[in-house]
């Protein structure tokens, strides 16, 4: 099944990623987008505005047809040093708040995302632009069963921290995190589930000294994943 990408960072991640691209839909405007498919030798078509209109919106002037977004297995991101982080999205639902978590996924240095195959947001178009790309280099991997998932990490040496108000909770920035870490983040309304919430070894929360009671996930995810990096440096 393919999908369809546009914005010139997206589809330029796409291009250098080697993402096997199998319609290239590009305004005669778009001469960045067109010296790099030149470049890197592939094929295009030069359309006009409403012909890109019609497929996507905000385009940027190009619009990419892709073979699908590629996933990994698990034992593709667990390397079990002190300095892995792998990120745990239980059940978002929001394409802006994956995307945007993917982003800074890139930029701290996470070795992977693991997202459910069920029940979830799922890897798309709007998760893509959002990313800027990242949809591309950050490695996701899909599962079916998080808790069996979270057994697998911990046998491979991996501690599990939660991120959760609840009275049991730590201050985020208490804990020590130079140990492989997976980092779980739940969903928008509900948070992590009973289930996901027991097999954590720690919670953690992010103090709120306003009247808001909690942050968007992408940007608990996004303080989180910083401060878990600084420890490991």
């Amino acid at each position: 099944m393919s999908d369809l990408i546009c914005g010139n960072n997206v589809v330029k991640a796409a291009i250098t990623e080697n993402v096997r691209i199998l319609n290239l839909y590009i305004n005669s405007n778009n001469k960045e987008i067109i010296e790099l498919a030149e470049k890197k030798r592939i094929k295009f078509k030069l359309v006009d505005k409403n012909f890109l209109d019609k497929l996507l919106k905000n385009h940027q002037g190009v619009i990419a047809e892709i073979e699908g977004f590629k996933t990994f297995n698990l034992e593709d991101i667990m390397t079990g040093s002190n300095q892995s982080l792998i990120v745990m999205l239980e059940g978002l639902e929001d394409p802006h708040n994956l995307g945007a978590i993917l982003r800074t996924a890139d930029a701290a240095g996470v070795d992977g995302v693991i997202i459910p195959k069920h029940r979830s947001v799922k890897l798309n178009s709007t998760v893509a632009k959002v990313s800027t790309g990242a949809i591309f280099t950050v490695k996701c991997v899909e599962v079916a069963n998080f808790a069996n998932t979270i057994e697998k990490l911990k046998k491979a040496g991996y501690w599990i921290v939660g991120a959760e108000a609840s009275p049991t909770s730590q201050d985020y920035r208490s804990l020590k995190y130079d140990m492989p870490t997976v980092l779980v983040i739940g969903s928008e309304g509900k948070g992590i589930s009973r289930l996901v919430t027991s097999k954590c070894d720690f919670l953690v929360e992010i103090p709120m000294r306003g009247s808001v009671t909690s942050l968007n996930a992408s940007v608990s995810a996004a303080i989180l994943m910083y401060e878990i990096k600084k420890d490991q440096e």
